[in-house]
């Protein structure tokens, strides 16, 4: 079967669902729209559907054989990003799909349109998930435990149109891809007193600036230097007024890691310098921290799957590397589960304009569109015929 060919025929489809899911952007646990307009297309191709007790929905095909089950997922949601290009088909309202969501569901739309046209040559099931909610970073969570979306699974793919990568080109690497994105609360507590008689208070300011200084140690000092590690406090907060020692400061902010191992070391080191650095300035310090999405680690054989279905559609020459990201993807969910790839799709074209995802220009090339498509569809017939 010619799928390079296949999903090039299927190209003018594919863009158009793009082009209507474009226009009509929606937030996260909001997709309604873009839920019923999938569940149309997954009928029209004879698959069956199943809703999601709250947005999106999977579809289920079956082939010629029985044997195993694979899941190929695209996320569905959207940005709270006031889209500035001048695109025809641009946001009518004030969301948008500046990650390349859009893309992902109608380039899966149009792979599920060809396995279902080439049932036959297949051996075991497809589960289509169109998940929502990736930009809460708890998606993919929510649909496990609420719909067990994974049940009998035993590989999941997924992939992502990459704005600064070049159209066409695809990235695919074994091993840590994408970072874990922790979050924390630190609360120091201190106690108020006149401005002018710091001596009577506890300074909650003072202790929490040098919580923040502390911190950075962890990274510099406790963590192995070849390991790359982000510590933010994002927001800091804290005092009523001027003239008033202040007596409680929350600061919150995240953490990226790409090991397992690395993040455990993270929270105790945090919870150690929060507490002690805090009871040095006779003030009390806490800790809240929350494991959310884990590190993406590619699976080794699932890599060697999808690097020989690359070649086997468009020649090594497709293939380009990039560095790993400390952006996170709630896709990790699901590969705590079972083993799982992600990949890597160039949309970026200088010619139009490369901007990076989440910007309100972002605009890809969407004759890179068919090479997703392909992929889709290579990867889930070389996957289940093996």
């Amino acid at each position: 079967m010619d799928i390079k060919n296949l999903a090039k025929q299927s190209e003018k489809y594919t863009i158009d669902i793009r082009r209507d899911i474009h226009q009509n952007p929606e937030p996260s646990w909001k997709e309604f729209r873009t839920t019923e307009l999938i569940e149309r297309e997954l009928k029209s191709f004879g698959i069956e559907t199943k809703k999601l007790k709250r947005t999106g929905i999977i579809g289920i095909l079956k082939g010629i054989k029985s044997g195993k089950t694979l899941a190929l997922r695209a996320d569905i949601d959207a940005l709270s990003i006031k889209e500035n290009t001048e695109l025809p088909f641009r946001s009518n309202n004030e969301y948008m799909h500046a990650c390349g969501h859009d893309c992902h569901t109608a380039m899966l739309l149009s792979a599920a349109k060809i396995l279902s046209e080439i049932k036959d040559q297949f051996n075991g099931t497809i589960k289509f998930i169109f998940q929502p909610a990736e930009e809460t970073c708890v998606g993919a969570k929510v649909i496990m435990e609420e719909d067990n979306v994974l049940e009998g699974v035993e590989a999941i793919f997924g992939m992502h149109i990459w704005g600064n990568l070049e159209y066409g080109k695809f990235n695919i690497e074994s091993g840590a891809r994408m970072a874990s994105a922790d979050t924390f609360k630190i609360k120091i507590r201190g106690t108020a007193s006149h401005g002018s008689t710091p001596h009577l208070g506890v300074d909650s300011i003072v202790a929490a600036s040098a919580v923040v200084m502390n911190l950075q140690s962890i990274v510099s000092r406790n963590i192995n230097p070849i390991e790359p590690v982000v510590i933010t406090v994002g927001t800091i907060k804290g005092g009523d007024r001027f003239n008033i020692i202040a007596n409680e400061v929350v600061m919150e902010g995240t953490t990226r890691a790409f090991s397992q191992e690395v993040r455990i070391v993270i929270e105790k080191k945090m919870r150690e310098v929060v507490e002690n650095t805090a009871q040095t300035y006779g003030a009390e310090g806490t800790l809240e921290y929350e494991y959310c999405p884990a590190p993406l680690i590619n699976d080794p054989k699932l890599t060697d799957t999808a690097l020989k279905s690359v070649k086997k559609l468009y020649g090594e020459d497709s293939l380009i590397p990039m560095d790993k990201l400390t952006i996170s993807e709630d896709f990790t969910y699901y590969m705590d589960k079972v083993p799982g790839i992600f990949v890597f799709l160039g949309g970026g074209n200088e010619k139009l304009g490369m901007y990076a995802n989440h910007n309100d220009k972002f605009i890809i090339d969407e004759s890179a569109l068919s090479r997703g498509t392909a992929l889709y569809v290579q990867f889930a017939a070389d996957f289940l015929n093996s």
